[in-house]
């Protein structure tokens, strides 16, 4: 029987196992060493028939599960934007975990509903964001947090189909003139939110420095209005995944307001950033925003999966997603927000326990050390690519990212990165600016120092060198 005894102790050899897998991370390779289809041959084909004991599962973790195991924690993972993990969180994902309530009204799990609102607030203190965003302003704001800045991109681009459907006649010819915006360096869940909501995509041209700006967007709702299309919402991003660009929000803002158009702000990764004031001059224009969001979970030592969301008009949600059946009404807590009607599932998990967890035994001042500490890393890099001469760095470092490549073609660059990635001592990935390919280092891990950054430096070299001379 697994009862509560059984479960302490369970639980107790299953956290010494966590922290003494994070102890000893860097003995574990960054990348696993298995093929495809690996664990069906270590699994029996059906699931068991009677009880097993739990030490037997303790005893299968190394076998089945860590062989499988990307190391996104590794000092030597430096891919995409990674995921921050503070032991914070993961205390708090136990507790959240034991409560375990659905969350969808105030009833259902009042602390949910009311933590979550205070933390979406010292969120937005936390990042300089403006007053209309918070729940405590008294105005028609607020916020969420949801799972993933995909969620919100297609969540907020459903609410501003809804307004601007809910101002013409509702019928197939309106909607297949609908047109949204983005640029081309924006993520690829973008272009999934459009085709998701059945919306025409038009990507609007970016300048020099890939960034979007006011005029190039003034000139394509012109020519889509023009063709009788309905403009009506943009995806603007502060930190794009292939270079850290950031969209002139003050240009497009203003351009937004006039034409009545949803601006949608993306900061999955740089949002974490503006909790040091020295970096909010990225987001100037936020105020003209209709929503903003960015990831705990990539910057800000939270765990998977706690992405923010604000909107600056809650009554938006209101207007187009209010479901209210008899079964879930609640006579109290009408002024709190109904959660449910804020995403797509009626469920949601107790995400804000992790946030406080983590924002209080971190602190503030924690938060943006942490945040710091990565930026100087990413520029010691940087002037590790510069002070080789077969290396040249491809966008400006502002945050934790270095964007560089070898000099030569893209065919050379392609196969230094299948080189680097094959070895798997350090893990990193590509991408395209512009016609170039790229190699992207991305620091991400909590406690990375400049051996580190030099280990990297000096493994890509390696393979550098060598494909130079063969």
């Amino acid at each position: 029987m697994f009862n509560s005894e059984e479960f302490k102790k369970f639980s107790k050899e299953m956290i010494d196992f966590v922290a003494d897998y994070y102890d000893n991370i860097e003995q574990r390779s960054v990348l696993p060493k298995v093929q495809p289809g690996y664990l069906r041959n270590l699994l029996p084909p059906k699931a068991p028939v009677e009880p097993e004991h739990w030490k037997s599962i303790m005893q299968d973790i190394e076998k089945v599960i860590i062989p499988g195991v990307t190391n996104w924690r590794h000092p030597h993972f430096h891919a995409y934007f990674g995921v921050g993990i503070g032991y914070p969180s993961i205390v708090a994902e136990i507790l959240a975990n034991a409560l375990s309530g659905p969350g969808f009204s105030w009833i259902s799990m009042p602390v949910s509903t009311e933590l979550e609102t205070v933390m979406m607030d010292w969120i937005a203190d936390l990042l300089g964001l403006p007053e209309h965003f918070k729940f405590s302003s008294n105005g028609t704001g607020g916020g969420i947090i949801d799972g993933f800045a995909s969620d919100a991109t297609h969540y907020t681009l459903l609410l501003a189909r809804e307004r601007v459907i809910r101002n013409y006649s509702n019928d197939d010819k309106t909607f297949s003139k609908l047109i949204m915006y983005t640029s081309s360096q924006a993520h690829s869940s973008v272009t999934k939110a459009g085709l998701l909501a059945g919306i025409k995509v038009h990507y609007v041209d970016t300048d020099e420095m890939f960034t979007l700006r006011g005029a190039n967007l003034e000139k394509a709702i012109k020519e889509d209005r023009n063709k009788g299309f309905i403009p009506f919402y943009l995806c603007a991003t502060l930190g794009t995944t292939t270079s850290c660009a950031f969209d002139n929000i003050q240009e497009l803002g203003v351009i937004c307001n006039k034409e009545k158009i949803w601006l949608h702000v993306d900061a999955a990764y740089a949002g974490s950033s503006f909790a040091c004031e020295e970096n909010r001059h990225f987001m100037a224009g936020i105020e003209l925003a209709d929503s903003f969001n960015f990831n705990l979970h990539k910057w800000m030592l939270v765990t998977v999966d706690c992405s923010a969301l604000y909107v600056k008009d809650k009554t938006e949600i209101n207007n187009s997603f209010s479901v209210d059946p008899v079964y879930l009404k609640c006579p109290v807590g009408g002024e709190l927000p109904l959660y449910r009607n804020w995403q797509i599932a009626l469920e949601r998990r107790f995400r804000s326990l992790k946030v406080w967890f983590t924002l209080r035994l971190y602190g503030q001042k924690g938060i943006q050390n942490h945040i710091r500490k990565h930026i100087q890393l990413a520029r010691e890099f940087e002037a590790m690519i510069k002070s080789d001469d077969i290396f040249e760095i491809c966008y400006p470092v502002t945050m934790g990212l270095v964007c560089f490549r070898l000099k030569g073609s893209n065919e050379l660059n392609q196969k230094l990165n299948e080189l680097i990635n094959a070895e798997a001592q350090i893990h990193i990935t590509p991408s395209k600016l512009g016609d170039k390919f790229i190699l992207r280092l991305s620091i991400l891990y909590e406690h990375a120092t400049t051996e580190h950054i030099e280990f990297a430096f000096n493994n890509i070299k390696k393979h550098a060198e060598s494909l130079l001379k063969s």
